[in-house]
């Protein structure tokens, strides 16, 4: 009888495993979805309460380390975000599958989506919204106001531009073709922060780029992230679309951590200044120390 009750627990769903193994816990037991979301959720001292990220929750080094990954944003699963037995999940708005979030509702767990807009004004909604969900309403202001300044600083050096660099965001390359980020995407937005003019705006959204196209729209610049979808950035000079660019003429290509560039969350105003002084070395820019 015994190695039958012994059977059955390890067959039994993990899922109901561990909620009752974490029954006795702190009150709050945040599940956070999406890297700015986590950054906030630190900023705010709320890291205590986090018990699950999901995988693109890069910064802090330590929420990877020390918080149980729930899987990407966008391809969650219910069973996973609910064996870590959540009072709460906040989400970024882009967090999915549906079906998945609709299920965790069903489970009785309030879910908090936050706006993924790619602009200083979202940035601001986003820590409001964080801020208001773990009632931190005033660190939050207090964030608020810190972002904001960076911002005021960032229109300063700006307004020092003369000369706007031509500059391409590749996200991926798949056989020499790159996928770019035109109108509508948060690289276009980064890249009009940073003082750029984005040579891939007649574009709609994350879009293949030809090899014709490419030399038509004539780069000064390549910005990549340090790990897009195809995995560390490479050299896109190793083709020969890229490499008749003006781009190549100096090799000028611009290489920053994903998060920090694409994340929109409170380091935004550094990224964009250290973007801005990489894109315009020759205006006196200088990147944030």
């Amino acid at each position: 009888m015994t190695m039958l009750s012994r059977r059955t627990l390890l067959l039994a769903s993990p899922l109901l495993f561990c909620a009752s193994h974490l029954r006795a816990d702190p009150s709050h037991r945040i599940v956070s979805i999406g890297g700015a979301v986590t950054e906030i959720l630190y900023r705010l001292g709320r890291q205590d309460e986090i018990v699950g990220v999901d995988s693109t929750s890069l910064f802090p080094e330590d929420a990877l380390k020390t918080k149980k990954n729930v899987g990407y944003v966008r391809q969650l699963g219910a069973e996973g975000v609910l064996s870590l037995n959540p009072t709460l999940v906040i989400a970024s708005e882009g967090a999915g599958p549906p079906d998945a979030l609709r299920l965790i509702e069903q489970a009785g767990v309030p879910i908090v989506r936050v706006t993924d807009e790619p602009s200083a004004t979202g940035i601001a909604k986003r820590v409001e919204i964080v801020a208001k969900a773990v009632d931190a309403t005033d660190k939050g202001a207090a964030l608020i106001a810190e972002i904001e300044r960076g911002f005021a600083k960032l229109a300063e050096a700006k307004a020092r531009v003369t000369r706007p660099a031509k500059a391409l965001f590749v996200l991926s390359l798949q056989n020499g073709r790159p996928l770019v980020g035109g109108q509508g995407t948060t690289a276009d937005a980064m890249l009009a922060l940073a003082g750029a003019t984005n040579v891939a705006s007649s574009l709609s959204g994350w879009k293949p780029l030809s090899d014709e196209g490419l030399i038509a729209a004539a780069p000064e610049a390549i910005v990549m992230m340090n790990h897009g979808p195809g995995g560390a950035a490479s050299d896109p000079f190793a083709y020969p679309a890229f490499a008749a660019t003006p781009a190549a003429v100096q090799r000028r290509v611009i290489v920053m951590d994903s998060l920090y560039l694409l994340g929109f969350g409170p380091r935004t105003p550094d990224a964009a200044r250290d973007l801005m002084a990489s894109l315009h070395p020759d205006q006196a820019i200088a990147a944030k120390p």
